[in-house]
């Protein structure tokens, strides 16, 4: 089922709603999202890198990594009243206006 970014912001938030003790503060957020950012560098690294997985380390996947990023930054956008479709669609406009003529574009013919 395909979910919108106001879908997931939804979804979250009455997870996170269900409990006494509601969103972290910002800080507390901020460390979490530097976690697990650095969750997904070791997989990335195990997968890509030099640096193979010790026999006893639990599996783990770029997957689960990337969607626990999506998970903290949405608690994080909703904590803030943060509407991620349109903070999207800024970054968007930005990447169209500001960096246009920064990347080669592929041929189209």
């Amino acid at each position: 089922m395909d979910k919108s970014l106001s879908d997931i912001q939804r979804e979250v938030d009455q997870y996170i709603s269900q409990f006494k003790e509601g969103y972290f503060s910002p800080l507390s957020m901020l460390a979490r999202m530097s976690e697990e950012v650095g969750e997904l560098a070791r997989e990335v690294n195990h997968q890509f890198g030099e640096k193979p997985k010790k026999a006893e380390e639990a599996d783990n996947s770029i997957e689960l990594e990337l969607g626990d990023i999506l998970f903290i930054t949405v608690c994080f956008a909703n904590s803030l009243g943060i509407d991620l479709t349109e903070a999207h669609n800024k970054v968007m406009h930005k990447f169209n206006t500001r960096d246009a003529g920064r990347w080669t574009l592929k041929n189209t013919d």
